[in-house]
């Protein structure tokens, strides 16, 4: 059984805020507010500050993201079962990347600790 969340509601509003419980200490280590949009059905817009203390994620875009992501749903998906998608997606431009373009580098670090928690 896989244990990728179905949508990006469910990583968000489930595993993200249950990861961000359990390993304060490692979102710190990523040291930034992303706000992710994506499109399409199972989507919606999220606000993840792992610079706050504890860490977060909330629905909507709080406009304060360093950096943000904006990907369709069905790419997005893409992108959590293989993190190497992401650099094709973008230069597809099928991902957009608007703020601090190295944060985005350290996005894999923070999908570690939700794939940590899906797992346990």
């Amino acid at each position: 059984m896989s244990n990728l969340p179905q949508d990006a509601q469910e990583l968000f509003d489930v595993q993200v805020p249950e990861a961000l419980k359990k390993y304060p200490d490692k979102a710190k280590e990523v040291d930034a507010v992303y706000c992710f949009k994506i499109t399409g059905e199972g989507g919606g817009e999220w606000t993840v500050d792992l610079t706050s203390d504890p860490p977060t994620a909330e629905r909507g875009d709080k406009g304060n993201a360093q950096c943000t992501i904006e990907v369709e749903h069905d790419d997005f998906k893409t992108m959590l079962s293989d993190p190497q998608a992401g650099m094709q997606l973008y230069f597809q431009g099928k991902l957009k990347v608007t703020g601090d373009p190295m944060l985005a580098t350290k996005l894999q670090q923070f999908f570690d600790i939700a794939a940590k928690e899906a797992q346990s």
